[in-house]
């Protein structure tokens, strides 16, 4: 997503709009799963490519779109819902909607886990509410030895308001997990893993007035910046994490029989 390849930038509304376009455009995209409400597709590399770019849909209903925007940015409540997650949490503030964040993940056994440093940034836009992220290097948070550092080429969420009360969320994601990856795999991301963590989303949506009435319901930094408390990080001490610097794993051969059973609520 970084202009160039070169330069570390905060998006502005044109990247904000070229996000949303392809969130709502169908063209070139292909249809892998339409299920139960959710829908997934991929779009431009072959099938056994582990570098995807994949987009999820679905609609909630009962869920307010400036509800998911808040569950979507709420760290605290994400342990609540989020199985995947091993730990994440905020490194420092750009601009009052821009921040740097680290996250990690619980890959399928036995896969090994992966972990991300990005640049995030959101904008609530009449209606709709979109927040995006690419992945930057910070001297701070090197690669660690029990991760794969992956690298978001660009990830993010629309959210956008569906009548009263109800809202459709899109997730669109062009991520390279650094690693040749078995084919099943990236099928079962298209099949299983995304529609299943969609589903994850909304039922946190239903939950979060419940839960954020006990925890510090005042408290929502992504909307009033003033409370704000992260240190100030500098575009400058920030490069572009590029793929090709980091390391490579050949996971090609491990059977999908496998797969821990932990691992289905993914």
């Amino acid at each position: 997503m970084s202009r160039g390849g070169e330069m570390v930038y905060i998006p502005d509304d044109s990247d904000f709009s070229s996000f949303r376009d392809q969130c709502e455009s169908l063209e070139g995209w292909h249809c892998r799963y339409n299920k139960a409400g959710v829908t997934v597709w991929s779009q431009g590399q072959e099938e056994s490519c582990t570098v995807q770019k994949i987009k999820t849909r679905i609609s909630c209903k009962d869920v307010p779109a400036e509800t998911l925007y808040d569950v979507l940015h709420d760290t605290s409540y994400r342990k609540k819902w989020d199985s995947n997650m091993i730990e994440t949490y905020d490194i420092g503030r750009l601009t009052v909607n821009a921040d740097v964040g680290y996250y990690s993940w619980k890959c399928p056994s036995p896969l090994k886990n992966r972990d991300f440093v990005t640049l995030r940034s959101w904008l609530p836009l009449g209606n709709d509410y979109m927040i995006i992220n690419y992945s930057v290097k910070h001297p701070n948070y090197p690669p660690r030895k029990d991760f794969v550092r992956a690298v978001s080429l660009q990830t993010g969420y629309l959210i956008k308001a569906n009548g009263d009360g109800a809202c459709v969320l899109y997730y669109l994601t062009q991520v390279d997990p650094r690693g040749s990856l078995p084919k099943w795999v990236v099928n079962r991301v298209s099949q299983f893993v995304a529609p299943k963590a969609m589903k994850k989303i909304y039922k946190a949506g239903l939950k979060y007035p419940e839960w954020k009435r006990k925890h510090d319901p005042e408290y929502k930094p992504w909307v009033y910046p003033e409370q704000n408390t992260l240190p100030s990080v500098s575009l400058a001490e920030l490069s572009v994490q590029h793929a090709d610097s980091l390391e490579n794993i050949d996971e090609t051969g491990l059977p999908e029989d496998h797969l821990s059973t932990s691992d289905h609520e993914a």
